[in-house]
């Protein structure tokens, strides 16, 4: 996740306060995806999931 502008092979989403934008190609390949916002004891942030899946055994985290 990154802040970026608009362009014109992107699909823009409005909820709330905020704007998604998503590669049009990375959507088709990716739907359905969710943006959730979570804040809690031990801090704040997003979780974000996707259709996509891995072959591969890591789970996405750094340590692989």
């Amino acid at each position: 996740m990154a802040l970026d502008e608009p362009k014109e092979t992107d699909e823009v989403f409005e909820k709330a306060e905020f704007t998604f934008v998503i590669d049009k190609s990375l959507l088709a390949q990716a739907q359905p995806v969710n943006v959730d916002f979570i804040s809690n004891e031990s801090g704040q942030g997003f979780i974000i999931t996707s259709g996509l899946t891995s072959d591969k055994d890591c789970g996405g985290c750094t340590s692989c």
